[in-house]
This record gives C-alpha cells, sequence and structure tokens, in this order.
C-alpha cells in the first residue's frame, strides 16, 4: 500500500513539478491550498490554477481558509513589528504557522504519513539542509519549524535547480505553461509597499528629525515607518560629503539616526526566541543574519536561551527582527530573532 502525502499547491511552477514528482514517485497525493489573507483576486487566479494542475494530475484538492489564524500569527505581529522600528520576516513565521502548522493538522487530519511542499532545501530526518539551487535555497525561512516534524517532511526540489524544474515541467504538455508563471511575490500580501500596508494603522508620513551618531540634529526625513537598517535614500542632511546609512531608528520619537557606512559595521549579535536542532551551548558555526547575505563564520555561546554572537568578519546592517540562523556543513542547526 502505498504512503499518502498532502502537498502544499500554490498554482505556481514549483508546487506543481513537486506534485508531479510525488506521483511519478508512487505516493497517494492529495493537494491543499490554504488562503492566508483577504486579496481576493490574488486567491482566485491561485485556487484556479491549483485547481488545473490537480485535475491533470489527477489528485484530490482542498482548500483551508486560515484567515484568522494568519492575521493574528503573521499580519497583525508584521505591522507590530514595523510600527516598532524593527524589521520583521513574516515569511518565517508562517511558515512556522502555517505551512508547517495548520497544514500539518490538516495532514494528519486525513490520515497522511507525510507533508509536502515546494521548498528547495533537504532534510536528513534530523537536520534542513540547504538545497542544491543556492539561489533558490529556502533553508533560512525554515529554520523556525518543529524539529519533530522533520522526519515527517518531504522535499521534493531539494537536488533541482529552478532552471531544471521549468525545463521539466515544460516537457509535460498539460502543465507547459504553467512554466512560464511569474515568479511568487517575496511576501505574497504585500502588493507594492509595507508602507502601504503600515499606513491602514499608522501616520506614516509624519516628517522627522534626522540626528547624526552624537545626537545632533542634521536634516529632516518622511516619517520612520519609511526606513529600515541600512537604507539610504528618501531623508536629506544639510551636509554631507559622503553617502550617509540609517544606523538606528527611534520609533517614539519619530527619529532615524544615520551615519557612514562603517557605523554599519557589526561584530556582535544576540539572538533570542531560540529553535535550537542540537544541544550544544557553545560551539562553532555559520551564521546568515539575513537571507541575501553571506554565511560568516562565528563563535556562538547560549545562556538562559539568548545566543551571544561573536563574528570572525564583520557584517554591515544588522536589522532588529531578523532571522540570524545557524549552519554547519550546510545542515541548519539552529536560529533565532535578532534582538
Amino acid at each position: 500500500m502505498s504512503k499518502k502525502v498532502l502537498i502544499g499547491l500554490s498554482g505556481g511552477v514549483d508546487s506543481a513539478f513537486a506534485t508531479y514528482l510525488l506521483k511519478k514517485q508512487g505516493y497517494e497525493v492529495e493537494a491543499l491550498y490554504l488562503k492566508l489573507h483577504g486579496r481576493e483576486d490574488y486567491f482566485q487566479e491561485n485556487i484556479t490554477k491549483a485547481k488545473y494542475i490537480a485535475n491533470v494530475l489527477n489528485v484530490s484538492f482542498h482548500i483551508l481558509d486560515v484567515q484568522k489564524d494568519f492575521f493574528q500569527t503573521v499580519y497583525k505581529p508584521f505591522v507590530e513589528t514595523y510600527i516598532s522600528g524593527a524589521t520583521p520576516n513574516p515569511c518565517i513565521v508562517c511558515n512556522r504557522e502555517m505551512k508547517f502548522g495548520k497544514m500539518f493538522e490538516f495532514a494528519k487530519k486525513i490520515g497522511a504519513d507525510y507533508l509536502a511542499t515546494g521548498h528547495y532545501l533537504k532534510h536528513d530526518n534530523k537536520f534542513l539542509i540547504e538545497g542544491k539551487d543556492k539561489n533558490k535555497d529556502q533553508s533560512y525561512f525554515l529554520f523556525n519549524i518543529d524539529k519533530y516534524l522533520i522526519p515527517h517532511l518531504i522535499f521534493p526540489l531539494g537536488d533541482y535547480l529552478k532552471s531544471e524544474v521549468v525545463q521539466e515541467i515544460a516537457k509535460i504538455p498539460e502543465l507547459k505553461d504553467i512554466a512560464s508563471n511569474r515568479e511568487s511575490l517575496e511576501i505574497c500580501f504585500v502588493e507594492n509597499s509595507y508602507v502601504d500596508i503600515i499606513r491602514d494603522y499608522k501616520n506614516v508620513d509624519e516628517v522627522g528629525d534626522v540626528l547624526d551618531e552624537n545626537g545632533n540634529l542634521i536634516g529632516k526625513h518622511k516619517g520612520y515607518i519609511h526606513y529600515t537598517i541600512g537604507k539610504r535614500k528618501g531623508f536629506t542632511l544639510k551636509v554631507a560629503h559622503e553617502p550617509h546609512y540609517v544606523t538606528k531608528i527611534i520609533p517614539e520619537k519619530n527619529q532615524i539616526v544615520v551615519g557612514t557606512r562603517n557605523k554599519l559595521k557589526k561584530y556582535e549579535a544576540t539572538l533570542g526566541n531560540l529553535n535550537m536542532f542540537i544541544d550544544e551551548t557553545e560551539f562553532q558555526a555559520e551564521v546568515k543574519l539575513r537571507y541575501r547575505s553571506k554565511l560568516l563564520k562565528a563563535d556562538v555561546k547560549i545562556e538562559n536561551e539568548i545566543a551571544k554572537i561573536k563574528l570572525h568578519e564583520p557584517i554591515f546592517g544588522l536589522a532588529k527582527g531578523q532571522a540570524g540562523v545557524f549552519y554547519r556543513d550546510k545542515k541548519v542547526i539552529g536560529g533565532g530573532w535578532i534582538l
């Protein structure tokens, strides 16, 4: 008797090809579309595509409406984090709470043995592992999932390059049009700019002061919500002979602090709300402190569930609210949130 797999089917090329591979490998496959938020145009287009894919591949198709849970656990904290002056990463929260939370619960409900997704990564039943495609690797975004789920997960695309996925699905006559689908949005509920979302909850266009590192008033900005750590445009300075970057945000005073690039240099970081896959409290590892940054060698010490990181080389721009993820030999060994 074949094992049953529930796959998250978004209507895009990655989840479509992952579903095709699972069928080809002999699994009994059912597909689920997660309705996360209220952008009806977005959902209707994607549900239509997902239903079509499920029909072509002859798999049962379900829709799970988790909008209320999504609002409370992902959307609302996203807004609150920006208002607090930090920079959120809602995709990591969504992965834990929705895709590997609510979707995993649904998998158990229908008696599935495994949950599968179209993420680009692998695992060895204990650790998440970087995918073959370094440009698409999504292990960073999954560091916060429950480690006990790992043996029950399948990532069919872990050994594929994105280009290979597109080429292969184009060979399937009924699905070749899917290959030309545009890439999904970086954050699915942000249509244009995150600022537009915050505008519904707060006046984001209140002019404020720009300070230098010594607290001197040196210019004006258009509202602190418009800025994240490392941004170098959108504010005016009285005098500046070289580029200046946002080094600190003071939300309660609607102020930003700016300095030269050298002021962004950090050799230390602190992480809280840890999710560790190892029991060691002192170790060396490589750490990724934002998604597109390179891995940096570091010494790590964990005390009272707080990780203190000493980097062997600096990072420029450390944003509170982003994730720091530890790697060893391409394996995710844990991570947390930058404090």
